[in-house]
């Protein structure tokens, strides 16, 4: 059973960066998709970016922004988060299942059978 942990959430300016991370325990292969989703207050969870397959995906809302990596020999991954707008608070899960996905599939929360229990996101303008 693999198990998420992410980090690295608080509280900023706009405008301001943070580094979220995600750390899986248990044995994650290089196979694996790993996604990050976020949570408004009051909205569902949508899609943020995923790295699958040697690929990178994100959502139009924060590309050229976020970017996502994944250092597999510690069994983790990075969000940075860069220019962030009061828009992007939230609460940021990432999630995993072994397999591989698309630009489109990536974004169904059906696909991933682990998740992280979030981390927090506030920005003030």
């Amino acid at each position: 059973q693999v198990q998420l942990a992410e980090s690295g959430g608080g509280s900023v300016q706009a405008g301001e960066s943070l580094r979220l991370s995600c750390v899986a325990s248990g044995r994650i292969f290089s196979r694996n998709t790993i996604t990050w989703f976020r949570q408004a207050p009051g909205k569902e969870r949508v899609f943020v970016a995923s790295v699958s397959g040697g690929h990178t995906y994100y959502a139009d809302s924060v590309k050229g922004r976020f970017n996502i990596s994944r250092e597999d020999g510690r069994n983790t991954v990075y969000l940075q988060l860069n220019a962030l707008k009061p828009d992007d608070a939230a609460d940021y899960y990432c999630a995993t299942f072994n397999g591989v996905c698309t630009a489109t599939s990536c974004r169904d929360r059906r696909l991933y059978r682990n998740w992280g229990q979030g981390t927090q996101v506030t920005v003030s303008s």
